[in-house]
């Protein structure tokens, strides 16, 4: 497993991210059979070569939604009330309706090591990132599209995804 550089990370998202973004266009508009399949085989060579812990790019550009009962079970870490972590740590964000935080990077995250402080109780929207693979892969093309700047993984998923569907822009 190869640490990240971030340097190059964000020169390949420079000179790919328009074509990968059609890409996954296409494949929102007309999926191709087996694409779940398909998507399933390449998270398990993705991960593998991916060591997030030299990265923490999500956790530093990124802010993840904090639902109802993930500021519970993080409050209640803290020995808090959902009250106080939510004026202490969140902003609520009228256009989506969520609870995000309120800077970036993350205050939870240890910039010298990249781990998470509050990982055992970190919120769901943390533990499922980035989503590669879901029950309808259709459904979160989306976010895929949104996740190839930040995430090496996500990046890594598609260029493969792109390799293996021979599907050239």
């Amino acid at each position: 497993m190869q640490p990240i550089n971030l340097r190059s990370f964000r020169y390949k998202v420079k000179k790919y991210k328009r074509s990968f973004r059609l890409f996954l266009t296409k494949i929102e508009n007309k999926p191709p059979k087996g694409l779940h399949k398909l998507m399933d085989k390449i998270e398990a060579e993705v991960w593998p070569a991916i060591d997030c812990l030299s990265c923490g790019n999500c956790c530093k550009t990124m802010t993840p939604t904090f639902s109802v009962s993930d500021i519970k079970r993080i409050s209640a870490h803290f020995n808090m009330t959902p009250l106080a972590f939510k004026e202490k740590w969140l902003i609520y964000d009228k256009k989506d309706k969520d609870w995000q935080n309120k800077k970036q990077p993350c205050q939870f995250l240890n910039l010298k090591d990249n781990k998470c402080s509050i990982y055992s109780v970190r919120p769901s929207d943390c533990a499922g990132f980035p989503h590669l693979t879901k029950k309808k892969a259709v459904d979160f093309i989306h976010v895929h599209k949104q996740n190839i700047e930040y995430c090496p993984a996500t990046f890594k998923m598609v260029e493969k995804m792109k390799e293996a569907l021979s599907i050239n822009n």
